[in-house]
């Protein structure tokens, strides 16, 4: 069983669209999908934007913002957070988990590849998050790949 977990600021916008797009795309029960946030507050919906770009690929979410837990990074086989700044924030909180934290782009890109941050939405207009949607479609594939390898 892998555990994957998602983390980003607030776990309105980013971390949920990777944890709904996963929880969609994936072919195995292997894999087990949750998100959170550094600075989250327990219980607030996803940003409306969010739920719409989701629900213009056909994805629903009900999504619950979850902050970031000691439990939830233990429950992780693989921590992937939106940037830099987050993946240290991680490893501040939580110096444990600092060996399978890792930025999603870092995770996935080959040696040929930049990481980079996942670009924040929040606030933003529809066709922001629709593009970190599509950003993060791109990194999620390479994730499955690499996952169910």
């Amino acid at each position: 069983m892998t555990n994957v977990l998602f983390v980003c600021t607030g776990n309105t916008c980013r971390s949920p669209m990777a944890e709904a797009l996963l929880k969609h795309v994936k072919n195995s029960d292997s894999i087990q999908v949750k998100s959170a946030g550094v600075f989250a507050i327990d219980g607030y919906q996803a940003s409306p934007n969010a739920v719409e770009a989701l629900s213009e690929k056909g994805i629903s979410s009900d999504h619950k913002s979850s902050s970031l837990t000691s439990e939830l990074a233990d429950w992780a086989t693989i921590i992937l957070t939106m940037t830099n700044q987050h993946k240290q924030s991680v490893i501040d909180l939580y110096p444990h988990v600092g060996r399978k934290t890792y930025t999603l782009s870092e995770y996935v890109s080959d040696q040929t590849e930049m990481a980079r941050d996942i670009s924040d939405p929040f606030g933003g207009p529809l066709h922001m998050y629709r593009q970190t949607l599509t950003d993060l479609e791109t990194l999620i594939e390479k994730l499955i790949s690499k996952l169910e390898k």
